[in-house]
């Protein structure tokens, strides 16, 4: 704790990582010696300035675009490696996980470097920066909470979309706020490791999903279950079957 404390101060160093990558995601190259201070120095950056010129407090704006508005504790790993404890706030609209080492309030508040490598661990359930694809096909970079882990992997993310305020046009038509609208989406890793695949709450889209080999196997599964595919927990039960853990 005593070297993470110390490290906060040269944590002042401005980061760019998140307007240099664009889309990319930064690496972290250790050299001769570099441990846990390096990792904890690597992974924070200062958004200050970018906070500011956001303006999430309006209170014309209906919604959030952070999970929780609050700044929860979580453990931070790079790689297998512990860097310690921080407090987290997501904002999923932006694809920003803000950090901070202690919840005082007046504490600055950093950034998490998207690196791949990176993760937290909240309430048991690893949290970390992918590559995944929509259910439109469009190839997308943003965090992930792992669900289930094995040979194929489930993943949650959540999605948010921002809508502009809008002016009614005339007397029966009313107008409407500015607002932060939530989704949870649901991302399938196959045993590959190659693509994650948003994954959609019906029986026939995960059929399609699953891949030609297993599709036979899981359909008998499903109706000897009796399994209509509706929620999180339906999705769960799929994956540890696929998994040979049912």
């Amino acid at each position: 704790m005593k070297k993470l404390a110390a490290l906060l101060v040269l944590c002042t160093i401005t980061f760019e990582t998140f307007a240099q990558t664009s889309g990319q995601i930064a690496t972290y190259t250790p050299g001769v010696g570099a441990e846990t201070d390096g990792l904890y120095l690597y992974a924070m950056g200062d958004i200050e300035s970018k906070l500011a010129k956001l303006n999430y407090e309006d209170n014309s704006i209906e919604g959030s675009p952070y999970m929780s508005n609050l700044f929860d504790k979580a453990k931070l790993y790079y790689g297998d490696e512990s860097v310690g404890n921080v407090y987290y706030r997501y904002n999923a609209y932006n694809e920003e996980i803000e950090i901070k080492q202690t919840n005082i309030n007046d504490e600055p508040v950093r950034g998490l470097s998207k690196d791949k490598q990176i993760r937290l661990v909240v309430n048991g359930k690893p949290m970390m920066f992918r590559t995944f694809i929509d259910k439109k096909g469009k190839t997308k970079n943003g965090y992930v909470t792992l669900l289930t882990d094995g040979d194929y992997k489930l993943y949650e993310h959540l999605k948010v979309v921002f809508k502009e305020a809008k002016k009614a046009e005339n007397s029966l038509v009313q107008s409407s706020p500015a607002k932060f609208s939530q989704f949870t989406e649901y991302y399938l890793e196959g045993p590959d490791g190659k693509r994650i695949d948003e994954i959609e709450l019906s029986n026939k889209k995960v059929l399609s999903a699953v891949g030609a080999d297993n599709t036979s196997k899981l359909k008998v599964y499903l109706k000897e279950n009796n399994i209509k595919i509706k929620n999180v927990q339906d999705l769960q039960k799929v994956v540890h079957f696929l998994n040979g853990q049912s």
